[in-house]
């Protein structure tokens, strides 16, 4: 078989696996491999990293940590292989591994020759002609551990910019937490094992997330993101906006399937002189009545919070028997085993997080650049 060179130019250079203009992430690895790994490039040098900002994200995000989450058993130790000196980057490629201990390749072994229904298999397969079914590969949320440390690294340096990112669970399958507050500390966050900072909420999410898995089935949510800090000014027009690479990269997240920033969908029913913010003059500068823009306004920050909200799929591998096919089109009843999420929600929230951290240092960056 004869590959042309413009095919090999199109997966060595747009192959989907990096993310980011001037700070930009590639990561790499599987589900079940032996690690999981990223290279950053353009961090600029002489910011202080601690390695336990780094894993305290991880913790956040990695399995086993709750009754409501998998039970697969990994430490996510992170291993910083270049770019950090004294816990100092020195502007060169930050390499760094994260070792997958506690695989159980077994559990996929019948999936072999069988699509799991509204997984990446089929597509997978049908793209590539080849698929790591052990687990999902490539496609499995567990590859999101490399945003997370690559986020939190985003993030470090944009605290030096008095920018603050926190992310929170306001829905759970139809346990929804409505608040007009749109600034919570982490602590608040992470009070409870769903990550929303509402008591009261908290416990009826819980209640419906053990309810599905005892079901043998699984439920979907979502995430709201508040970013303060951030000046007028970040973000450029057209291709570029903010608000479009905060989407992009939202939705590039394992079990995304929507995003919407300030009033969202909800503007579709609003008029002009509903939906449009006034800017008022304030002892600290220019400010508005409301934020139906997300803090964003022709791609471009205006000063005000950055709010959005990304929703979250129901997990796709569940306890119950479906029906699907295999490789020769047949049909199947299928179990799948192994050990899932019922919820995959409060475990995201870190990676909504990171993502935002990512799109955010990209940005300051380029307006350094040009200022």
């Amino acid at each position: 078989m004869q590959i042309s060179l413009a095919t090999t130019a199109y997966f060595c250079n747009m192959g989907g696996n990096s993310f980011g203009k001037i700070f930009s992430l590639t990561s790499f690895g599987e589900s079940h491999g032996s690690a999981i790994g990223g290279v950053i490039d353009g961090c600029p040098p002489g910011f202080h990293i601690s390695n336990l900002a780094i894993q305290k994200q991880l913790a956040r995000r990695r399995p086993g940590q709750s009754t409501i989450s998998t039970q697969r058993n990994e430490e996510d130790q992170v291993e910083i292989l270049s770019g950090l000196l004294d816990e100092k980057t020195t502007g060169t490629p930050i390499g760094f591994l994260i070792r997958n201990n506690d695989q159980k390749s077994s559990d996929y072994s019948q999936l072999k020759d069988v699509y799991r229904p509204s997984h990446a298999d089929f597509t997978y397969e049908s793209k590539y002609g080849i698929r790591d079914h052990r687990g999902g590969g490539r496609a499995s949320a567990r590859e999101t551990i490399a945003r997370v440390v690559a986020g939190t690294i985003a993030e470090e340096i944009l605290k030096t910019a008095h920018v603050k990112i926190v992310a929170w669970v306001s829905q759970v399958g139809h346990q929804r937490f409505d608040s007009p507050q749109l600034s919570f500390q982490r602590e608040q966050v992470d009070s409870t094992l769903v990550r929303c900072p509402d008591l009261a909420a908290s416990e009826l999410m819980i209640q419906a997330i053990e309810k599905a898995r005892d079901e043998g089935d699984s439920l979907g949510g979502i995430i709201t993101c508040c970013i303060e800090g951030v000046p007028a000014g970040w973000g450029d027009p057209v291709f570029d906006k903010l608000h479009a690479d905060l989407g992009k990269a939202m939705l590039s997240i394992n079990a995304v399937k929507g995003f919407s920033i300030g009033s969202g969908f909800e503007a579709a029913s609003m008029k002009g002189s509903e939906h449009n913010d006034q800017f008022v003059s304030t002892d600290q500068g220019i400010s508005t009545l409301t934020n139906h823009s997300g803090g964003i306004q022709g791609g471009i920050s205006n000063g005000q919070p950055i709010w959005f909200q990304v929703a979250f799929k129901p997990v796709a591998s569940i306890a119950k028997t479906q029906q699907t096919v295999n490789r020769d089109g047949q049909s199947q009843s299928l179990d799948i085993k192994g050990r899932h999420d019922p919820c995959v929600v409060p475990r995201a929230v870190p990676i909504v997080e990171s993502m935002a951290a990512l799109v955010l240092i990209d940005h300051w960056l380029r307006t350094r650049a040009i200022n």
